[in-house]
């Protein structure tokens, strides 16, 4: 049976990661570079991109949340929870960069939060090798869809790089992680449903 402790503490995760800002022990990426000059064409492009950003760092909020409610051994929770701290400051930097570009966060994030949370639980309920592989395989979709927006940011827009190029670098990490902790490679129909899931998201949160 589960906790109540954990339903109060993954409550407690939802309100701080839709409610209240994050914060960030890492100075934010690309702080100390000057902000460039953009059009407006560019600045919405970025700020939209961003904001595509933010709604994959609250799914990972989400599905670590949920993971480490369900996961049955102790050392896999504590991953689980490292990997969402870490997260977090991704949460901060996004958050800071659409501000910074006048942009907006995703009226969905509730939404968003909610169904990844979801699918975090059932993730950690089918075991623990699963539960780090679903973990892993989440990273190196998120890792190639930061690449993607690399290749689409415009070239001035440098702060916004910075970001997303350390973000990258923490994905990677988090994904070897995972797999050294006793993760499984996932079956290809659950990684094509996954990077189905992900392109309704992002297509999604880039207008709304």
């Amino acid at each position: 049976m589960l906790n109540i402790d954990k339903f109060i503490i993954g409550f407690d995760g939802a309100l701080r990661t839709l409610l209240t800002p994050a914060q960030t022990l890492r100075p934010v990426p690309g702080n100390d570079l000057q902000e460039k000059e953009m059009s407006e064409t560019e600045k919405q492009l970025s700020a939209a991109l961003m904001r595509v950003n933010h709604v994959g760092e609250v799914c990972a909020q989400a599905l670590y949340q949920g993971q480490g409610l369900t996961a049955r051994n102790e050392a896999v929770q504590q991953t689980l929870m490292q990997a969402a701290r870490e997260e977090t400051e991704h949460l901060a930097w996004t958050e800071r960069r659409i501000a910074e570009l006048g942009g907006r966060k995703s009226f969905l994030n509730p939404l968003w939060y909610g169904s990844s949370f979801a699918i975090g639980m059932l993730a950690g309920a089918l075991g623990d090798k699963w539960n780090l592989g679903f973990l892993a395989e989440t990273e190196q979709q998120v890792g190639a869809h930061l690449t993607s927006h690399l290749q689409r940011l415009p070239n001035n827009d440098e702060k916004s790089r910075a970001i997303v190029t350390q973000m990258r670098v923490d994905e990677a990490s988090h994904a070897a992680m995972a797999m050294s902790h006793g993760g499984v490679e996932l079956p290809s129909s659950v990684k094509f449903t996954m990077k189905l899931g992900s392109k309704v998201m992002t297509r999604t949160a880039y207008w709304v």
